[in-house]
């Protein structure tokens, strides 16, 4: 491992992307340098910082000789101690990223996209060099979930990490919620106040959450979870008729990322899907664009982490933190702690068992109410409560199941298309907190 050339003075920091993030991320190590040496005994310094267009403006001005567009010769460079790579996405990150911790240089990042496909070969690669590979801005923003689950919770045996990890459904779902506005009204508005981005995919798909979704299934289980692995449902089926109806049974309609261990272990499932979460849930108050993450342990019990999840400021206070960090431990020449590994099952989702809302567009006419049931009774899916709502010519029904296994569910939705009777499927919610919750088949 190599170490600051003077342990008594300055650890230097290569900068790798300077967009919101790079950009508040400079902004604090230098209108905060003093303030940061006074606590922690070491002064950051700014070495450079590597962008992809030199002509472009900052959010945060810096020293023109500061900055270069040839990202590896600066990770390469002798005089830097540390690498901060916020450029995102897989390439040239991962490249770059390996490159640095060949060299014995401890990497902090907030690149979820890496970390969630190649997390567990560039932690290797980091213990072999010795060096610190720190990710806390990858899942929450400020939100500080990775060092509680590395470290605090090591020797806790987690059961499940539940959470609310993207701020744009979060908002869509609350305004549905709240003002009873339509998806697209409330997306609409999320774009228009910048929480949404032009192409929002990533986000209402459950893109962005399966792959917070893969690391935080890492970090509790030691678990060998790509984004890939991940099962994910995105909230453009739900309607405000579904959330409408969530409030008045006392539930709140969340996007949310789960990883946990099926019936106890050894088996696990990571998933990402719309859900109705009672009100008296903790996870039901966390409004807007904000997160929160859920941790359930034999020991502990029940522990939440709330906070603003993104934005430039929020993220780089955690870059920040995780850079503090590496630069003490590179100094003491001892890294963070290497996550534990293992290689679980991920259980398929079908022979998970959740009670379900279901709604269903039908036309009104004699009959159709028994040929529904029918189709439930066929796969041993049990209706606990039933609800009809006249639409002139059709009729809305909305079902709420006893714990059912999840296979069983879809076969009834598959069937349930093919009535000449149903008109359309609406809804579908996974309810969290009735009767056994979820489990495995």
């Amino acid at each position: 491992m190599t170490a600051p050339r003077d342990p008594n003075a300055t650890v230097r920091v290569a900068l790798l992307g300077c967009g919101n993030v790079g950009g508040a991320l400079a902004e604090l190590l230098t209108t905060r340098a003093d303030e940061i040496a006074g606590r922690t005994g070491m002064r950051l310094e700014l070495a450079g910082a590597a962008v992809a267009d030199l002509s472009r403006a900052r959010p945060f001005a810096m020293a023109a000789d500061l900055l270069t567009d040839d990202a590896k010769a600066l990770v390469e460079r002798s005089d830097v101690d540390v690498v901060v790579e916020l450029i995102g996405g897989l390439d040239p990150a991962r490249p770059l990223v390996e490159a640095a911790l060949r060299a014995g240089r401890p990497v902090v990042t907030a690149n979820k996209a890496l970390m969630a496909d190649c997390g567990a070969e560039l932690a290797e690669l980091a213990a072999a060099n010795g060096v610190d590979l720190l990710y806390e801005a990858a899942v929450a923003g400020a939100v500080p979930v990775i060092r509680p689950l590395r470290e605090s919770l090591a020797g806790e045996r987690v059961s499940r990490v539940m959470g609310i990890v993207n701020g744009t459904t979060n908002f869509i779902l609350t305004r549905m919620g709240d003002e009873g506005m339509d998806y697209a009204e409330a997306l609409a508005e999320a774009q228009r106040l910048g929480l949404a981005e032009r192409d929002p995919t990533a986000d209402v798909e459950g893109d962005d959450a399966a792959a917070k979704a893969a690391i935080l299934a890492g970090l509790a289980f030691g678990s060998d979870v790509v984004a890939a692995d991940v099962q994910r449902e995105g909230i453009t089926a739900v309607q405000a008729v579904d959330v409408a109806f969530a409030g008045r049974l006392g539930y709140v309609v969340k996007l949310l990322a789960v990883a946990e261990l099926v019936d106890g272990g050894p088996d696990v499932s990571v998933r990402v899907h719309p859900a109705m979460v009672p009100r008296a849930h903790p996870l039901a108050s966390v409004r807007g664009a904000f997160n929160a993450v859920f941790v359930e342990g034999e020991a502990c019990g029940e522990l939440m982490l709330y906070g603003r999840g993104a934005g430039g400021a929020p993220s780089a206070s955690a870059v920040l933190g995780d850079l503090i960090d590496a630069a003490r431990n590179l100094r003491a020449g001892a890294p963070a702690p290497a996550p534990r590994r293992s290689h679980l099952r991920i259980r398929p989702v079908s022979e998970l068992r959740s009670a379900f809302y279901l709604s269903l567009e039908v036309f009104d006419r004699p009959g159709v109410l028994a040929a529904v049931a029918t189709v439930f009774g066929s796969h041993d899916v049990s209706i606990k409560a039933m609800e009809q709502v006249g639409l002139g010519d059709e009729a809305r029904l909305i079902f709420l199941t006893h714990t059912a296994r999840e296979g069983d569910v879809q076969a009834t939705l598959d069937d349930l298309r093919q009535l000449p009777s149903v008109d359309r499927i609406g809804g579908v919610l996974r309810v969290i907190g009735a009767e056994d919750d979820v489990s495995g088949g």
